[in-house]
Order: structure tokens, then sequence, then C-alpha cells
């Protein structure tokens, strides 16, 4: 009964997992565009005022990268959070 309930819980958090990463793709597709947009131009002002000419176009590689890992992995641990309060509240409902 014990290994049952262990292979349920399993089962259940490796679906949470997958269902996270899968919106947080989703969510990062769609709000990374916007977050780099609207800051890469202060972001390539501050490079210049304190480290000088010639790092613009580094810059701005590497801030949307940043960009992109910012949006995935905050609303990737948003998502998971929330599914997994919401599967215990479903849970202790139950029980």
């Amino acid at each position: 009964m014990k290994k049952q309930s262990e292979a349920s819980k399993s089962i259940f958090m490796s679906s949470i997992i997958g269902l996270s990463n899968t919106l947080a793709i989703i969510i990062t597709f769609i709000g990374a565009p916007p977050l780099y947009s609207k800051s890469v131009g202060w972001i390539q002002d501050f490079t210049i005022q304190h480290y000088g000419y010639g790092f613009e176009s580094f810059t701005a590689f590497a801030w949307a990268c940043i960009c992109g890992f910012l949006v995935f992995f905050i609303s990737r641990a948003s998502i998971s959070t929330a599914l997994v309060m919401g599967g215990l509240a479903i849970a202790t409902r139950f029980l």
C-alpha cells in the first residue's frame, strides 16, 4: 500500500513539473519580448555610461537571455506552486 501511495505521488509531481514547464515556455514566449523591448534601451545606456562604448551588442544579447530566463523561472515557480497548492486543497477536501 505504501509503494502505491509513493508511486501516485511521484506521478502527480512529475505531471506538475511537466505542466509547469510547458506553461512556463508559453508564458516566456509571450512575456519575454515585451520585457526585453521595454528595458533594453535603459540597459544599453547604463552599460555605455559605466563601461564605455563597444559592449552594446553583447549587452543586448545577454539582456535578451536574462529576460527569457527571468520570465521562465518566475512563471515556472509560480505555476508549480499554484498547482501543488491547488492539488493539496482538492486532496484535503476529499479526505
